[in-house]
């Protein structure tokens, strides 16, 4: 399958054909900060395609990453700058969505890519705020009452992924347990059990804070302030709901401005959690 586009051939792979190193060249040339091992996560639990050209370079990718039998994120869909404006991103995002079939589908979509999405009749259902910059110490931060908060242990990873399937509206069970084994973890213990927790890995520049599942702010701002005095100084990403106004100005006040803003858009039913959790951060760039 391939297809030219003005003088270039592009020839579309699977994307587990594809040596990471190439994956991370395409990264770095639009700007976005995955590492070559924040590609290999991906990879692990991801699918999708990249387009090549004549003598194997890669100039464009799409992925996604199933949920269950009936839902699943789309991400990585980057293209070389020289291709943005020739249909690249679209060519590649058709075969993704054949390849996802009936499934309800959500994606963040940046302001470049934006259009794409509409024109494939995504709607939009929301704002995310990317949070990032030097961690500062938050300090005190007082932790609810009636609760404890602790270091996440193997065990807990059961209710991790029962409380995140209330929050998130789908089973990222695969995800989760990828991303524990990456990850130093909290959790809000009340009257014994597992209550909220919030994961912190690296990725990119430093380190992302996410997800964070949690029934409110104040157990997110409990849960997120160990990870953030053990890496103060350093670079940490999260990103949150611009609904979730008193958890930004906390992120704020703790060194980490926002930076940007993505749009979530869904084609198909949007999920969400129909119970009293929440996702106050996401898992990070294209995890959902």
């Amino acid at each position: 399958m391939s297809k030219r586009l003005q003088t270039y051939e592009l020839t579309v792979r699977d994307i587990h054909e594809t040596d990471i190193e190439k994956l991370h060249e395409l990264s770095v040339g639009v700007g976005w900060s995955h590492r070559p091992e924040d590609w290999q996560l991906l990879m692990q639990v991801g699918r999708g395609y990249v387009g090549c050209d004549e003598i194997g370079r890669v100039l464009g990718s799409a992925m996604w990453f199933p949920m269950g039998d009936d839902f699943a994120t789309i991400g990585m869909v980057l293209t070389s700058p020289r291709l943005q404006a020739l249909g690249a991103g679209r060519w590649l995002m058709k075969h993704v969505l054949q390849q996802c079939g009936d499934r309800d589908l959500r994606l963040n979509a940046t302001r470049e890519a934006y259009r794409l999405y509409i024109s494939l009749s995504f709607e939009p259902t929301g704002v995310v705020c990317l949070h990032q910059g030097e961690a500062v110490d938050p300090g005190h931060v007082p932790v609810p009452s009636g609760t404890q908060v602790r270091a996440a242990e193997a065990a807990d990873l059961a209710e991790m992924i029962r409380l995140d399937r209330e929050a998130y509206g789908a089973d990222r069970t695969a995800i989760l347990e990828r991303l524990v084994r990456l990850s130093e973890g909290t959790v809000l213990m009340r009257e014994g059990r597992v209550a909220a927790f919030a994961l912190c890995r690296p990725f990119g520049r430093g380190r992302v804070v996410g997800p964070i599942v949690t029934r409110d702010v104040d157990e997110a701002m409990a849960l997120t302030a160990p990870h953030l005095a053990r890496h103060a100084g350093t670079f940490v990403r999260v990103d949150t709901d611009r609904s979730n106004s008193a958890f930004t100005a906390f992120l704020s006040r703790c060194g980490m401005p926002q930076h940007d803003t993505v749009t979530t858009m869904c084609l198909g039913k949007p999920r969400g959690g129909d119970g009293q959790m929440r996702t106050f951060a996401l898992s990070g760039h294209t995890l959902g």
